[in-house]
C-alpha cells in the first residue's frame, strides 16, 4: 500500500471534520451525552456508515473501485493511522506525571491493584476457556478469540485498534474487528450497566451519594466525552503548572524521544530473540509485538530522567494528555471507520457469546470478589475497575464520581495510583501486546493455565492479605454501612 502526503492530509482532514460534526450532533441528541459516548465513537461510527461496508453497498459508486463516499486511498489512508498513532497514544501516558515509589502505590492503592489485576487476568481465562470449548470445536474459530475480552474490553479501542498487524501477522486478521466490537459494546455497556449498579447500591444503603453543590470539572461539563482511556489528570492539583514552560512542540518532541527509545528496545530485543532462540526457525514471540507497549516504556524512561534532572516545571501534564488524546481521537475515529461489519456479522454468535461472558465477569468480581478484598468504601473503589474493565479509563473515572460524587473515600486517588502498578502488564501494556503471540507459540491451553495461575493467585492474595481487614458489613454484602 502506498499513498502521498497529501493524501493522508485529506484523510485526516476528514476525521478533523468528522470529529467537529460528532460533538455538534451529541449537543443535539442530549440521550448521546446522557451515556457519554465518546465522541470519537460517534465520528468513527459515523463514518463506517458512509463507508463501503453500508451505503456502499447500496448506492452507486462515486469513485473508481471505492464504494461509498471516500476514495480508496482516503480508507487506506485510515486502515495504517491506527497502528502509528496508538505508539504516541502509549508514549505519552506517563510523561509529566509523578511516579511515586512502590511502596507508596501499594499503601495507596494496593486492594484496587489485586481488584483490577483478578479482573484482567480473568477476563483471559474466561475468553479462552469459552474459545477451547465453544469457539474453536463449534464455531471453527482461531483459538486465539480466547484473548478478546482482554484485548477489547479492558484494553479498549485504542489497543484492539494497535494490535490489528499483529492479528494479520499471525494470522487472524478478523480478531481486529472482533476486538473494536467489543470494545464498542464494553463502552455503551459499561456506562449503562454501572450507572444501574450505582442505583442499585444507593437503594441497598451500600453507598450514600449526595448531590453535587459545586460545578462539575471541566472535563464533564464542556468536554462530557471520555475521550482519553488513560490520561485523567486524576485530580492533580492544578497550582503544580503555574508556570509551566508549555511550548506544544516540546512536548511533541519528549513524545518523539519516547517513541525512539521504545523503538531501539525493541529492536535490541527482537535482534537477541533473532540471535538466540529464534534462529533456525525457533520460538518468536518478540518479533510480533508492537511497538506502542514498549514505547510507553520508554515514556517512563523519560519521564524518569525529568525527575532525575528536576525538570518537571517543563512539561505539562495538561498539555500532555492534550497531545495523547486527539491521538487517541483519530486512533479511534480511523480504525471504526475501517471496521468490517462482515466479518462482525460472519461472527455474530461468538461475538455475543464474548460479550455475555465479558460482562459476567465484570459483573462477578464487583460483586462478589470486591467487597472481599477492599476494606473500605469497597463499591466507590470497585466500580472504577469495573468501568476500566469494560473499555476504558475514563468510564471507570466516571463511575466513580456517580457514586461519589466529592470523593470523600478517596477513590479517585486511589484509582490513579493503581494505573502505575496495572497498565504497564495489562489493559494494553506489555501481556496484552503478548498474549496472541503466545498463544499462537504455545497454544490456548498453555496461556490458559498461565493467566488461571495468576488469576487465582492474585485472588488468593488479596482474600488472605487485604481480605483480613474487611470489616462485617450486616447481612450481607450488599447490606449494611461501608
Amino acid at each position: 500500500m502506498t499513498m502521498t502526503v497529501g493524501e493522508l492530509f485529506v484523510a485526516l482532514v476528514l476525521i478533523a471534520l468528522a470529529l467537529l460534526l460528532s460533538n455538534a450532533i451529541r449537543l443535539l441528541l442530549p440521550w448521546l451525552r446522557r451515556l457519554f459516548l465518546p465522541s470519537s465513537v460517534i465520528a468513527g461510527l459515523l463514518l463506517l456508515l458512509l463507508g463501503p461496508e453500508v451505503i456502499g453497498r447500496f448506492t452507486p459508486t462515486l469513485f473508481e473501485e471505492s464504494p461509498g463516499l471516500f476514495p480508496a486511498y482516503v480508507q487506506e489512508s485510515w486502515s495504517a493511522l491506527p497502528g502509528l498513532l496508538i505508539n504516541v497514544v502509549f508514549a505519552a501516558l506517563f510523561i509529566g506525571k509523578a511516579i511515586p515509589g512502590i511502596r507508596t502505590i501499594w499503601l495507596r492503592a494496593g486492594p484496587q491493584v489485586v481488584v483490577g489485576q483478578t479482573m484482567a487476568w480473568g477476563q483471559y481465562v474466561v475468553g479462552l476457556t469459552l474459545a477451547l470449548l465453544v469457539l474453536a470445536p463449534v464455531f471453527g474459530m482461531n483459538p486465539m478469540a480466547g484473548a478478546l475480552i482482554e484485548i477489547g474490553f479492558e484494553g479498549g479501542h485504542g489497543t484492539a485498534a494497535g494490535m490489528a498487524d499483529t492479528f494479520a501477522d499471525l494470522g487472524f486478521a478478523e480478531g481486529a474487528d472482533l476486538a473494536l466490537g467489543l470494545a464498542t459494546v464494553g463502552i455503551v455497556s459499561g456506562v449503562l450497566i454501572g450507572t444501574i449498579m450505582i442505583n442499585l447500591a444507593a437503594r441497598r444503603g451500600v453507598i450514600t451519594p449526595g448531590k453535587e453543590e459545586e460545578a462539575p470539572d471541566d472535563t464533564l461539563r464542556d468536554d462530557e466525552r471520555p475521550s482519553t482511556e488513560e490520561f485523567s489528570e486524576f485530580k492533580k492539583d492544578l497550582t503544580q503548572e503555574a508556570g509551566t514552560t508549555d511550548p506544544l512542540s516540546l512536548h511533541i518532541g519528549l513524545v518523539g524521544i519516547a517513541i525512539v527509545i521504545g523503538w531501539l528496545l525493541l529492536s535490541g530485543l527482537q535482534w537477541i530473540e533473532q540471535a538466540t532462540w529464534a534462529s533456525d526457525g525457533g520460538l518468536e514471540i518478540l518479533a510480533h509485538v508492537p511497538l506502542f507497549p514498549i514505547a510507553m516504556i520508554g515514556g517512563v524512561i523519560v519521564q524518569l530522567v525529568i525527575m532525575r534532572f528536576g525538570l518537571e516545571r517543563h512539561v505539562s501534564t495538561r498539555t500532555m494528555s492534550r497531545i495523547a488524546g486527539t491521538a487517541l481521537d483519530f486512533t479511534i475515529v480511523a480504525a471504526l471507520a475501517t471496521l468490517s461489519l462482515t466479518t462482525l456479522s460472519d461472527y455474530f454468535l461468538p461475538f455475543l457469546l464474548l460479550s455475555v461472558a465479558g460482562i459476567a465477569w465484570g459483573l462477578f468480581v464487583l460483586i462478589v470478589i470486591a467487597p472481599r478484598v477492599i476494606p473500605h468504601n469497597w463499591f466507590e473503589r470497585g466500580i472504577g475497575d469495573f468501568g476500566q474493565s469494560m473499555g476504558v479509563t475514563v468510564t471507570g473515572l466516571l463511575l466513580m464520581r456517580m457514586a461519589d460524587p466529592k470523593n470523600e473515600s478517596g477513590a479517585l486517588e486511589s484509582f490513579g495510583y493503581k494505573q502505575l502498578m496495572f497498565e504497564p502488564v495489562v489493559g494494553g501494556g506489555l501481556f496484552t501486546a503478548a498474549a496472541l503471540p503466545l498463544i499462537a507459540e504455545f497454544g490456548a491451553l498453555a496461556v490458559l493455565i498461565f493467566t488461571a495461575l495468576l488469576t487465582f493467585g492474585w485472588l488468593a492474595f488479596g482474600l488472605l492479605y487485604f481480605g483480613r481487614m474487611v470489616p462485617k458489613r450486616g447481612k450481607g454484602r450488599w447490606q449494611g454501612s461501608q
